[in-house]
């Protein structure tokens, strides 16, 4: 089935298409959900205003991780010493590098396109989508009628309200992925996962770079974590400076000046480049709300648990929604919805724990409650660490920084887990399947571990639960009493 697209419905102008589900934005829950369906047999209408794969394939998860991918192996040139090899500053080719993100993309892009959704028998319309009442949605020359609508249009970068910023040339997430020349001394604004991640890739492929928050860097994570990966970044040479206000931006290009206010009074910074990573906002605007009786919540679509809207033919998932802005969250969504409407299930978005993660060398990932969170919420925990240090993968591969973090009610529950360190996206895999499943910490000691292994840090970590155990007089009772036995 073709895509359509506003020359090829010229002469089909206002026609009317019936169909059991209508989604809006082709990212990865948009995407997700529009190919479940059509397996199912359901009539599927797409609608995508710019590119299929959104913001996680064109902007954001893909290539970012492409050129961390780049900068690790320039990084491995420079500390090959430690291995006995001669260690060397790499010439960087940035036009090359370059071209490696966008072939990645490239690979990736035919699994999201719009060839391969028509041969999955879901329709394609290539247009902006809006609303003209409860039931209907316009889309170039069509309207669509549907029995269920899901919003999945995702997120955008937030541009700070900074004097001068207007006048000045920067980059955000969507742009510093086309730049194919060396960036002298590049300023970051916003040290949240994005703005750490960029950073250190664009440090690791040779430029300064200057981090600015108004607050704490990755506030969100847990200090004792947080403060490894930051020690990390310091000692590469990235300057974080935090609870720093921006005052006024100025300059052109190549030249970008910023005055800034800290607790040690007005100073200015000078850079190259600026690049924006102070937040995201819901992609909720122009799409007609008001007359599909759809309500905003902070700034996104207002859902219920099931991720129902006000309307009750309309869904609303991933970034749209508001909630943990992660490409895998607006998958999962895509899947309660189609639970609930398709099995009439009572799938919600309650309880689930969601695991995110910083990409950065080390990785910070993590999953479930923190510290703080737990003892407000359970009273009396056990909290549970095992350091990279003692696990022999890491020293092989001399990445022995980090530790992990295991939060436990006094019964054994898992509350959440924090790692940092080498490959902690995926350690922390196995306590996501952990906790989405409702294991005790005592499962987590009795599976074997290929030796060896980074993953053996959870095997290990999970038996510190149980470290007093030995020394238990009762426990010692009963082996005493089990050998008279014979």
């Amino acid at each position: 089935m073709p895509k359509d697209s506003p020359a090829s419905g010229a002469a089909a102008q206002n026609e009317i298409i019936e169909a059991d589900f209508c989604v809006i934005g082709a990212g990865s829950g948009g995407l997700t959900l529009a190919a479940a369906a059509a397996a199912y047999g359901q009539r599927v209408v797409l609608i995508e205003k710019h590119k299929m794969g959104g913001d996680g394939l064109n902007y954001g998860s893909v290539p970012s991780k492409a050129l961390l991918a780049a900068a690790k192996r320039a990084n491995a040139m420079r500390t090959a010493s430690l291995f006995g090899i001669r260690g060397v500053e790499p010439l960087i080719d940035h036009r090359a590098v370059q071209e490696h993100v966008k072939n990645v993309i490239a690979q990736i892009a035919p699994n999201d396109a719009v060839e391969r959704f028509a041969g999955l028998g879901v329709r394609v319309i290539t247009s902006a989508a809006r609303f003209v009442d409860k039931s209907t949605v316009s889309a170039g020359d069509y309207r669509i009628r549907a029995r269920r609508f899901v919003i999945a249009t995702g997120s955008s970068p937030v541009i700070p309200s900074i004097p001068g910023l207007a006048d000045v040339p920067y980059f955000t997430n969507e742009s510093i992925f086309e730049n194919a020349d060396s960036i002298p001394h590049l300023i970051v604004i916003g040290a949240g996962s994005t703005g750490l991640e960029l950073a250190q890739a664009h440090r690791r492929l040779g430029s300064r770079v200057t981090v600015l928050d108004a607050a704490h860097a990755i506030a969100e994570e847990d200090p004792e974590l947080a403060v490894v990966l930051l020690t990390r970044l310091s000692n590469e040479g990235i300057v974080i400076r935090e609870g720093v206000r921006i005052t006024r931006v100025s300059g052109g290009q190549g030249r970008i000046a910023l005055e800034i206010e800290s607790r040690d009074g007005m100073e200015t910074i000078e850079g190259s480049d600026l690049l924006l990573a102070a937040g995201r906002k819901a992609n909720v605007a122009d799409l007609g709300l008001e007359a599909a009786g759809i309500a905003l919540a902070n700034k996104a679509i207002k859902v219920n648990s099931g991720l129902r809207t006000r309307n009750r033919r309309v869904f609303a998932i991933g970034d749209a929604a508001g909630g943990p802005r992660y490409g895998h969250v607006a998958t999962d969504h895509a899947g309660i919805v189609l639970r609930r409407t398709l099995f009439r299930l009572r799938s919600n978005t309650s309880g689930r724990a969601v695991p995110r993660v910083i990409y950065t060398d080390p990785e910070l990932a993590h999953i479930g409650l923190s510290e703080p969170e737990a003892r407000a919420k359970h009273g009396k925990i056990n909290v549970l660490r095992w350091p990279f240090h003692e696990n022999d993968r890491a020293q092989v591969e001399r990445e022995t920084d980090g530790h992990i973090k295991v939060v436990t009610s006094k019964k054994g529950h898992i509350l959440g887990v924090s790692i940092v360190g080498a490959s902690a996206g995926e350690i922390i895999q196995m306590w996501s399947l952990a906790m989405s499943q409702g294991l005790k910490i005592r499962a987590m000691t009795q599976w074997i571990s290929p030796y060896p292994t980074l993953s053996e840090i959870n095997k290990r970590v999970a038996f510190r639960y149980f470290a007093t155990e030995p020394s238990n007089p009762f426990v010692r009772k009963i082996i005493a009493l089990l050998a008279k036995l014979g």
